[in-house]
This record gives structure tokens, sequence and C-alpha cells, in this order.
């Protein structure tokens, strides 16, 4: 930072404004304060808030001054702190009160970005992004709209944001959501992409579209009369996490093949066919492994989140937990998915 001095000091010392050596201090390192406040960048500062449903949709704004949607959210007023501006914007745009105190991500977008006008001389922007968390039914249905600007919502499935939103915008939207997820706090971002990307990230998870499997949960084993589809397993790690498979090319996620020695957990029921989940430790190398799948270790709760499971996912999940009691894991804090080499043991 440049050392301030006093506009009466002159070059030669005199005010008592000189540098260590004597004189009137080092060319090029003194500045009055204007010319500092001057030389410092000036942004704007924006505020969004990201909103999912309870089948971890996100929640998007069509408006009437662009073609794409938008996050809820918008600018920071002068003197105003941006986590009031984020609950300001929601309560002017979907008429609901709250407090978004959590940010999710910061995002630095430069001033060279296409899309403003340049007589409007955008001068770059600081833009955070906060949890809003997940709404329910009864919260949604208090959404109302103004009477203009906004001219409607709905809640997309996060790999189509791509499609319905600008891609700074998508970018931006995606890695919030991959933050919430694994749950290590804010991300900072450059034009939407994380200066330390995850594994999500690299691997740009969500980014398929999630298969839809709702139906209704029961526990035990598959009754004899029901035609069984795609079988699965919940395998534990010993540190309580579960294995998850990402394909390396479209990013969809799965819970692997059962393995050798599970035990029935119960099985997802939808139309005439069941989907039995096992349940088993996981000691060793994955199960069957493929080339073409990443293999991450994930909290139960992470891979309900990636996952389009409907209400039963609910009853899944709880059913998951009990089962990591019976085999005396831990119950693991929330942390980023880790990435495991394919040929090591997992301990």
């Amino acid at each position: 930072m440049p050392q301030l001095t006093d506009e009466a000091v002159t070059d030669d010392g005199d005010g008592g404004g000189g540098g260590g050596d004597g004189g009137g201090g080092a060319p090029g390192t003194w500045m009055t304060p204007q010319e500092y406040g001057a030389s410092r960048a000036a942004l704007w500062t924006g505020a969004v808030v990201l909103i999912t449903d309870t089948e971890g949709r996100v929640l998007v704004q069509s408006v009437d001054y662009r073609t794409d949607q938008l996050l809820p959210g918008g600018a920071v007023d002068a003197g105003e702190a941006p986590a009031a501006a984020a609950a300001r914007e929601v309560r002017e745009e979907l008429g609901v009160d709250g407090s978004y105190p959590h940010a999710l991500a910061v995002d630095w977008i430069p001033a060279d970005i296409p899309g403003f006008p340049p007589e409007m001389r955008f001068p770059g922007e600081i833009l955070y992004v906060y949890d809003g968390g997940t709404w329910t039914a009864d919260r949604i249905d208090a959404i109302r709209l103004p009477a203009q600007e906004i001219t409607g919502i709905h809640f997309a499935e996060p790999a189509d944001l791509p499609a319905l939103m600008d891609p700074g915008d998508a970018r931006r939207a995606l890695s919030a959501l991959r933050a919430r997820i694994n749950g290590g706090g804010p991300v900072l971002l450059e034009d939407g992409r994380p200066t330390v990307p995850t594994a999500l990230d690299r691997l740009g998870v969500p980014g398929a579209r999630r298969t839809r499997l709702h139906g209704t949960w029961h526990c035990g084993p598959v009754p004899a009369e029901l035609p069984v589809r795609e079988p699965s397993a919940w395998l534990f790690a010993p540190d309580g996490r579960v294995l998850l498979l990402v394909s390396r090319t479209t990013g969809a996620v799965h819970l692997p093949p059962p393995a050798a020695g599970s035990a029935p957990l119960g099985y997802r029921c939808t139309g005439d066919a069941a989907h039995p989940r096992t349940v088993a430790r996981l000691t060793g190398p994955p199960p069957a492994a493929d080339p073409q799948y990443v293999h991450l270790l994930a909290t139960p709760e992470q891979v309900r989140e990636l996952a389009d499971w409907g209400p039963a996912g609910h009853a899944e999940l709880a059913a998951v937990r009990t089962a990591r009691t019976r085999l005396g894991l831990p119950s693991p804090p929330r942390t980023p998915l880790t990435e495991l080499p394919d040929d090591s043991p997992h301990r």
C-alpha cells in the first residue's frame, strides 16, 4: 500500500513528511489522500440469493428487461450492507420477508464482460451470492410478484441453468450450489469460476439432468412378485461417508452396484418395479471399478442433494442413517466431497 502524506508536504521534506532517508520520500511511493482515492478500483456491488425447493431445483425469475433468467437479487444501494440488499431484493421481487446472512460465494466480474452497453461504462462488479435455503410449498405459495419487472418464476433443474441464464450467471449459480452441497464455506469466484475448484467443480456436478426416481420407499427385501431394476448400494467408508460414482463424460451421479455381502436396506417402488438398495462396509477399492466413473466419498445427505428422489428420498435417508448406526460408524460432518484414487484402499 502506498504511504499517504499531507498535501502540505514538499519534495524537500518540509512539514516532517520525509522518508527514512531524511529527504522528501522515495519518488513514486507517496500519495496525497486525493491521489490515493483516485487510484483505487471503483466497482459496482450486487447481491443475489440462491433458493431451492425440496426437490433441489433452483428458483429463477423472468424479467421484463432481459431474455435470460436470473436469480433473485440486484444492486447494493449506497451505504447498504450486501446481506441487507439481498433481503430487500427478495422482499421487493418475491414479496417474501427473510434474512440471508450466510454467503455461498463472492464473485469478481470483470469490466470487459459482454452484455453491457458502452454508455453504461460498466466498471466491473463484486457480486455476493447468499444462501436462501430450501423453501417448502407454503413459503413458495406466499410469493407475490410485483406489478412490473418480474414477470414470472419457476424452479429449474440445476443442469438446465446454462440454457436458461447468461453464461456467467449460470456459472455463478452452479458454483454457489456446489459450495452449498460441499459445506466448506463461501467460495471465491472470478467471472463465476472458482479460484480453488473442488471435485464437484472439476467434474461439473451437477451437470447432467438428474434421473427422476420418485415412487415410495419400503424397508426390507424386495417382494418376490416385483421385478427388480437397477439395484444399487450404500457402501460405507470407515468415516461414515459413502461411495458415489460420477460419470467422467456427463457428470451424472450414481450409487455403486451392490458389493459382495451386502445386506438389504429397502427398495424404491415405481410403477410395477422395485429399485433395491443394499448396504455394506467399504473396506477396499470400489467394486467393479469402471474407468468411465470417478469415485467420490460423500455424506448420505450430500448424495441426497445430488439426486432427484422426491419425498421418498427423505425416508430412504432415514433408513441409511439407521443402517450406519447399526454398523457402528460415525455420523460424518459435511465436508467437500473427496475424490478417491482408483487403485487405493479407502481408510
